[in-house]
């Protein structure tokens, strides 16, 4: 029986845990897999037209939800996350660990591309068989630390990380984002790492030693880093710092003005949408997935 061109699946973790994702599979020959890592608090319905358009490209195309986000937020914590234990790292060591595996497993003998959109793009050294992603595609990525950031976001950005966060997670337990319209739920560890790492002007590598310095320098695959000009969230400075410490990777960056691309806009999150399609993903994107 032939597969349903679009599948749900549900992928055990760690701790009895489990990862959902979702499979857009080609009509035809596999030209390869595509795994999409997502940014800090989107979920992964919001991929969803350029996975299609992959998988009519040839490609299979795998979203998730990291633990404790969207279709991975469990049925017991859909009204509060506290009491959800799960850390930054656990979501780059488990949960992008067995979307790995899928991706091999569902693709045997083909290429694994890892499109990294911003928090997707930073925590790659940290997941265990990272060896074997052919290329990485990193968007709207960069480093978090926040004296880094656009003029407009630090302004915000100062009392966000010193007064909202600390306050919020004191009286709920978890990062209410939902509620106070910033992110998005997430797990008290999760958010308490990210701002760890937010406040140190090495980011990740700041916070977590040494080891991590190490890890980043250890991946060796092609990097392709897409970023914007009208990127509210990441500055150039953010993009340059993040991709230096992969230091031992082949890295091309790719930075536009939406004017370059013929659009009034593109920011943070307009990669994604589908209106861009003709402007970025046929010129730009499909040459990488396509280059040996």
């Amino acid at each position: 029986m032939e597969r349903e061109p679009v599948e749900g699946r549900e992928v055990e973790v760690a701790r009895g845990q489990r990862v959902a994702a979702r499979l857009f599979r080609p009509a035809g020959a596999c030209r390869g897999a595509v795994l999409f890592v997502p940014a800090m608090g989107v979920a992964q319905a919001f991929y969803a037209p350029l996975a299609k358009w992959l998988a009519g490209e040839g490609f299979l195309a795998l979203t998730f939800d990291y633990r404790g986000m969207g279709l991975s937020r469990p049925p017991a914590h859909r009204r509060s996350l506290r009491g959800y234990e799960v850390g930054l790292l656990d979501w780059a060591r488990e949960d992008c660990a067995v979307m790995v595996e899928l991706a091999l497993a569902e693709t045997p003998g083909k290429e694994l591309f890892w499109l990294g959109h911003s928090l997707g793009g930073q925590i790659l050294p940290f997941v265990p068989n990272r060896e074997a992603v052919a290329r990485i595609i990193t968007v709207a990525s960069g480093s978090g630390y926040w004296l880094e950031n656009s003029p407009r976001l630090r302004r915000f950005a100062g009392l966000l990380w010193y007064g909202v966060v600390p306050a919020s997670m004191a009286l709920f337990g978890y990062f209410p984002g939902k509620r106070l319209r910033m992110v998005g739920d997430l797990p008290h560890g999760v958010m308490a790492q990210w701002r760890r790492w937010c406040l140190h002007p090495e980011y990740a590598v700041g916070v977590e030693g040494e080891l991590a310095r190490r890890l980043y320098e250890g991946v060796t695959q092609p990097i392709v880093s897409f970023s914007f000009t009208d990127d509210d969230f990441m500055s150039a400075r953010n993009t340059e710092s993040l991709h230096a410490f992969y230091a031992g990777a082949p890295r091309t960056m790719k930075r536009f003005a939406p004017a370059d691309l013929g659009l009034r806009r593109v920011g943070h999150f307009g990669f994604f949408r589908p209106e861009v399609a003709e402007s970025i993903w046929r010129p730009h994107l499909l040459p990488e997935l396509a280059a040996r």
